[in-house]
């Protein structure tokens, strides 16, 4: 499949299943990542979103189906390397991520080993590290950085790549409220001034509630998909395949059910507050 300025992920069909596994961990999954996207994957534990991500990445190659990552089809195993240039992966916890000791150095390490020119490295990990406001911490040891820090410092080194599209595989599950508002505005940012395609793997509605598509795994199929509204709005239906909705749709629901005529498309505070005053510009 020949690349497009459109789609920088095209999964067609695909499937896969883990050695000695009696079924497909992802089952005819076809799913389009365009370009400038925010793409959040939902669903319980053992839903096949992971492995959905790892596959996204040539990590594990489709037991059915294709995945062309800016047309290069990652079942090749000579194009493995491009592909990881055109997607980064940025894992649950940054400690596995973070290798050298001091930050710059880590942010080198990739291009180091892809034979980038020296005078090239310098400029990208100043760029990169400008990118996710971490220059300040340049010379700083990783060790001594809180968890929001160390995981935007492994995005900085996934962005020194100049990858068309960042996964996020649970990225901020690790992390406190802080840290994961940090990473959250930090690849909302890249997304909306670079345009990087993200796709985040995630089991917090609240970031969900900010992609401009969601798809919901289950039993290793896309079981919902659509805008954050559309989905949402099922609330009965996402609880159903063992999630929650966010916690403003959560309000608005039950504002419903006790007869108070609110939007039930309501994903954040803002919205729940012109709601709150339209409502009582009426009493």
């Amino acid at each position: 499949m020949a690349s497009n300025d459109v789609n920088r992920i095209v999964a067609s069909h695909l499937s896969y299943a883990y050695p000695e596994a009696d079924r497909n961990a992802v089952e005819d999954v076809s799913v389009r990542v365009k370009k400038g996207e925010f793409l959040a994957i939902l669903g319980h534990n053992g839903s096949g979103k992971s492995t959905l991500a790892k596959l996204f990445n040539a990590l594990y190659v489709p037991s059915a189906g294709t995945v062309w990552v800016c047309g290069l089809d990652t079942k090749d195993d000579a194009l493995v390397f491009d592909i990881r240039q055109h997607a980064g992966m940025v894992f649950q916890n940054p400690d596995n991520q973070i290798v050298a000791t001091v930050v710059e150095e880590d942010v080198a390490f990739g291009l180091e080993n892809n034979g980038v020119e020296p005078a090239q490295i310098r400029l990208r990990i100043d760029e990169a590290l400008a990118a996710v406001n971490m220059s300040d911490f340049a010379l700083k040891a990783p060790h001594l950085l809180s968890g929001g820090q160390k995981q935007r410092v492994a995005i900085a080194g996934v962005l020194a790549m100049k990858p068309d599209v960042i996964i996020l595989d649970e990225s901020t599950a690790m992390l406190d409220p802080s840290g994961r508002q940090e990473v959250m505005n930090t690849v909302h940012r890249l997304n909306r001034e670079e345009g990087i395609s993200v796709v985040i793997i995630t089991h917090y509605m609240g970031e969900a509630a900010t992609a401009d598509y969601v798809i919901v795994m289950d039993d290793g199929r896309v079981a919902m998909s659509g805008t954050p509204r559309e989905v949402f709005t099922q609330v009965a239906k996402v609880r159903a395949l063992g999630l929650d909705v966010p916690p403003m749709t959560d309000l608005a629901d039950m504002l419903r059910a006790d007869g108070i005529g609110i939007r039930a498309d309501v994903l954040t505070v803002d919205e729940m507050v012109e709601e709150v005053c339209r409502l009582s510009s009426r009493s």
